[in-house]
C-alpha cells in the first residue's frame, strides 16, 4: 500500500475491504476509517487527536441535551413520545448472549439513541434504529465511538435506510430494476402480486440485518455498502438478489402480494458472502445493458 499514490491506495484499502471482508480481529479500527471517522491518510498521533476530540464533542453534545431536556419535555409533545418508543423498542431487546452474558447495557443505549434523535434532524428516530446502534455497541468500547459511528454509516451510506430519505428512493428503484431485468416477475408483481416490493420496507429501514444468521454477517454486508463497491446503492442488488430466491415459487404457486411478504419474511439465517456474491452477478449482468437513465443514475 506504501508504494501507491494516496487516491489508488484508498482505492485498494476499500477493494480488499469489499472483497475479502473484514477480520474480527481489525473490524473495530477499520470501521472507523470506512465510515469516515478517520481519514484513511491521517498519522498516529492525528487519529489519537481525532478521537479526543469526538470524545469531547460528544459530551459538550451530552451537556447541551441534559440543559435542554426539561424543554423539550415541556414544549415539545414529539420528544415524549419518541422517548417512550426508545424506552419500549430498547426493553425488546434480548441482551445476554447463550451463556447469559449480558452483552449490551440499555440505558447507555437509551442515552445515544435519544441524543442522536436530539442532535440529527435529518434521520429522526425509527423503529429498528435501536437494533442498529446496539450493533455498532457491540462494536466499539465508547459511547462517544458508537454515537459517531452510527452518524457516519447514516451519512456514508446517503441515508438509505431512514425512511423518509432513503427507503421509498430504495424501493422504487427495485421496482425499476426488476422492470428492467425481470420483466415477467415484474407483471406479476404489478398484477397478483401488487403492494408486496412496497412492503419490503422493513428490509432497507434495518439494512438486512434480521435476514442473517450472525452479527458477523450483518458487519460483512454493511462493510460491502461502505466501501461503495461494486457501485452505489448496493442495497437495492441485493434487495432483488433476496427476491429471487423466491421468484421460482411465487410464480409456480401464482401468489398474492401478502403471500410473496410471507415468502420474503422467511429469508432467514442467510450467508452474507453468498448474498453479496449474488448481488455481484446482478451488477455484471447490469452495466453489460443498455440502462435506463434513473437506474444509470442510482446505481453506476
Amino acid at each position: 500500500m506504501t508504494t501507491l499514490s494516496p487516491e489508488n491506495s484508498l482505492s485498494a484499502r476499500q477493494s480488499a475491504s469489499f472483497i475479502l471482508g473484514l477480520h474480527p480481529v481489525v473490524r473495530t479500527e477499520a470501521w472507523k476509517f470506512l465510515t469516515g471517522y478517520y481519514s484513511w491518510q491521517s498519522s498516529q498521533d492525528e487519529r489519537l487527536t481525532v478521537d479526543s476530540t469526538r470524545r469531547k464533542n460528544y459530551e459538550a453534545l451530552c451537556q447541551m441535551y441534559e440543559k435542554i431536556q426539561p424543554l423539550l419535555e415541556n414544549l415539545h409533545r414529539n420528544f415524549t413520545e419518541t422517548r417512550n418508543n426508545i424506552t419500549h423498542d430498547i426493553q425488546k431487546l434480548y441482551d445476554k448472549d447463550p451463556l447469559g452474558n449480558v452483552l449490551i447495557d440499555k440505558k447507555r443505549l437509551e442515552k445515544i439513541l435519544l441524543l442522536s434523535y436530539v442532535c440529527n434532524t435529518q434521520a429522526e428516530y425509527q423503529q429498528g434504529f435501536h437494533e442498529m446502534v446496539m450493533l455498532f455497541q457491540l462494536m466499539v468500547e465508547h459511547d462517544h465511538e458508537t454515537f459517531w459511528l452510527f452518524q457516519f454509516f447514516l451519512q456514508k451510506t446517503e441515508h438509505s435506510c431512514v425512511i423518509n430519505i432513503g427507503v421509498g428512493k430504495n424501493l422504487d428503484m427495485l421496482n425499476n430494476l426488476i422492470s428492467f431485468l425481470d420483466p415477467v416477475f415484474a407483471e406479476h408483481l404489478k398484477g397478483k402480486g401488487a403492494g408486496a416490493v412496497q412492503s419490503l420496507f422493513p428490509w432497507f429501514c434495518l439494512c438486512f440485518q434480521r435476514a442473517f444468521k450472525s452479527f458477523d454477517d450483518i458487519w460483512r454486508l454493511w462493510e460491502v455498502l461502505l466501501t461503495g463497491k461494486p457501485c452505489r446503492n448496493f442495497q437495492v442488488l441485493v434487495a432483488y438478489s433476496m427476491l429471487q430466491m423466491v421468484r421460482e415459487q411465487v410464480l409456480q404457486e401464482s401468489m398474492t402480494g401478502d403471500d410473496i411478504l410471507l415468502a420474503c419474511n422467511s429469508l432467514i439465517d442467510l450467508d452474507a458472502d453468498e448474498l453479496i456474491s449474488a448481488a455481484c452477478i446482478v451488477y455484471a449482468e447490469l452495466i453489460q445493458k443498455d440502462v435506463p437513465q434513473p437506474l444509470k443514475d442510482f446505481l453506476l
